[in-house]
């Protein structure tokens, strides 16, 4: 059984999982403004709102102390990776560790809380369907950063998701370490998001070029890459996957037009950093935003 976790609470760690999953700055102290979140996010998701968390409420976020926990991971760019795992029957484990000789970047289609994507993966009824990694931004609706940057781990190290869909290499598909980026894509000529939903301006981005048929487009923030560009080290470094190969390649010698579509790429036979639009002509993540490519280049 969880413990309860309340105003005064000595868990600092447990207290900060919940403040970041409330986009509060986490301090580690369940005080009255923690106490505040807390009561209204429980009102909004049909909760007992008594600023208590327990088992229903820890629940309810996706937090629950389970013994597939891990702690927070820190990495040798100063990463900070924050572990917010699946139920276990949400992810694809093996007796062996899965090993992963590709690297995909998607967009979660979503808004900006990573640990809300987790929640609702765990949720859904599409079966195993996930990436290793989410890297929160900026609500496209209203501008507001409190999730921007923030690193999720859906699953351990050595497990899977699917994530890529139908494409021309089976192992490629159970292989390569997904990343979300949370970001909704593609604007419309109103400036709207797939959904209807009109983004703000401070979130909207217009390339020089279309791309996929699209102008306008929902903004990479400077936190999202600078800790995407820390993340592809680490799996870089972990995974032994070469960052060279692939969509930094192609943007080296294409600059934009790195992120078509490419045979080689839907077919497997590109070891490296790829992005969805690389493996799948149907798909809008990731976009050629100039500040994308330059963060590529600078690795």
């Amino acid at each position: 059984m969880s413990k309860v976790i309340k105003r005064g609470s000595s868990d600092t760690q447990m207290v900060k999982t919940i403040q970041q999953f409330l986009g509060l700055v986490p301090d580690g102290i369940f005080g009255s403004k923690t106490e505040r979140a807390v009561i209204a996010w429980q009102s909004e998701n049909n909760l007992v709102a008594d600023g208590i968390v327990g088992r229903a409420t820890l629940e309810g976020m996706g937090i629950l102390d389970t013994d597939n926990k891990s702690k927070t991971v820190k990495t040798p760019e100063g990463l900070v990776i924050q572990p917010h795992y699946l139920d276990k029957d949400e992810y694809i484990q093996s007796d062996q560790p899965i090993l992963n000789d590709y690297i995909m970047i998607h967009h979660t289609a979503g808004h900006a809380n990573p640990f809300n994507v987790v929640h609702a993966w765990n949720n859904d009824s599409i079966g195993r369907i996930a990436t290793e990694f989410i890297i929160g931004g900026c609500d496209a609706r209203t501008g507001d950063c409190k999730h921007d940057g923030i690193v999720v781990q859906a699953f351990p190290e050595g497990a899977q998701g699917w994530h890529i869909g139908k494409s021309g290499s089976s192992y490629m598909n159970k292989h390569t370490v997904g990343i979300e980026l949370c970001n909704f894509g593609y604007l419309d000529s109103d400036f709207c998001t797939y959904v209807g939903t009109e983004a703000h301006k401070s979130q909207v981005v217009s390339l020089a070029d279309k791309f996929r048929g699209f102008n306008l487009w929902h903004k990479y923030s400077d936190l999202q890459l600078k800790n995407l560009k820390k993340l592809l080290l680490y799996i870089s470094s972990r995974d032994s996957i070469d960052l060279s190969v692939g969509l930094i390649q192609w943007v080296k010698q294409d600059g934009a037009k790195g992120f078509e579509f490419k045979q080689s790429a839907y077919e497997g036979k590109v070891k490296g950093l790829l992005t969805h639009t690389n493996v799948r002509k149907d798909k809008f993540d990731c976009s050629p935003q100039p500040e994308l490519i330059d963060m590529l280049l600078s690795i």
